[in-house]
C-alpha cells in the first residue's frame, strides 16, 4: 500500500489500482503552490466541513462520480451541490467497500461550511478507521486530544496513524505525542501543520518522540509517498 502526502490533511490511500483521497484541500493551498491539483479518487473520504478539509470535494467528485463519504450534515450539502455518489454516516458507522472498509469515529472539534451568505451547519466533526487491503489507517481529522483515543487503540491494531501536530486548532506536538501512547499505532504521519504560521511545528520534536516510544515517525513532503 502506498500513502501519498498531498499537503495539510490530504492523502492519497492507492492500492491494487484503487485510490481513496482525504480531505481534499488541494487548488487554495498555500503549500501546494500551483502543483497539479486534478487528482483522481475512487472514494474521497471529509472529516468535516470547513473549507481547508471539504476543500475540492464537489469538483473532484463531480469529476470522477467519486463516492464522498462524510457525517450526514456534510452529505447532505454535498447532495445539494450536485454530488450524486454519496455514503453519509456518523459516529460508530460502519461502510464495507471493495478494499475493506471505513468507520467513522470521534473527534473533538467544530464543523460548519462556508457559503458566501454565511456558514452551514456542519454537524460534528469526525475520524476514520479505514481498513484498507488489511492495513489499518487511523485519519483522525481534526481534532484535540481525547482520552477515547484509548478505545480506538485498544479495539484496532492501528499500523499508520495519521494526526494533526500543528496546534491552534488542534492538537499540538505534545499532545500528538501523548495520543500515541493512547492509540499504540506502528507508524505514525503528521499533519495539519505548516500550512499556516500559526500552525507552524517543530516536526523533529515530534519525530524523535514517536522514536523514544518505539513507533516509526515519516515525514512527507509535498506529494512524497511512503509505503506500508
Amino acid at each position: 500500500m502506498k500513502i501519498t502526502y498531498l499537503g495539510h490533511a490530504a492523502f492519497m490511500l492507492s492500492e491494487n489500482g484503487l485510490n481513496v483521497l482525504t480531505d481534499p484541500f488541494l487548488s487554495e493551498s498555500p503549500v501546494r503552490n500551483n502543483l497539479n491539483c486534478d487528482v483522481k479518487a475512487d472514494y474521497i473520504l471529509v472529516s468535516h466541513g470547513h473549507p481547508d478539509h471539504l476543500g475540492d470535494t464537489v469538483n473532484l467528485a463531480s469529476k470522477y462520480n467519486s463516492r464522498v463519504v462524510s457525517i450526514f450534515e456534510v452529505a447532505t450539502y454535498l447532495s445539494k451541490k450536485g454530488v450524486e455518489n454519496i455514503a453519509p454516516m456518523n459516529i460508530g458507522g460502519k461502510l464495507n467497500t471493495e478494499f475493506g472498509y471505513v468507520k467513522m469515529c470521534q473527534a473533538v472539534h467544530s464543523s460548519s461550511i462556508m457559503e458566501d451568505d454565511g456558514r452551514i451547519y456542519g454537524g460534528i466533526a469526525a475520524g476514520f478507521i479505514i481498513n484498507f487491503f488489511e492495513k489499518i489507517i487511523y485519519f483522525a481529522g481534526d481534532t484535540a486530544l481525547f482520552y477515547d483515543m484509548k478505545l480506538i487503540g485498544d479495539l484496532n491494531k492501528i499500523d499508520v496513524a495519521l494526526l494533526p501536530v500543528g496546534g491552534n486548532f488542534t492538537m499540538d506536538v505534545d499532545e500528538a505525542l501523548y495520543a500515541l501512547d493512547l492509540i499504540k499505532p506502528k507508524i505514525v504521519i503528521p499533519m495539519h501543520y505548516n500550512t499556516w504560521p500559526v500552525i507552524n511545528a517543530d516536526i523533529e520534536k515530534f519525530l524523535k518522540g514517536a522514536e523514544t516510544k518505539k513507533i516509526k515517525g515519516v515525514c512527507l513532503g509535498i506529494d512524497e509517498s511512503v509505503e506500508i
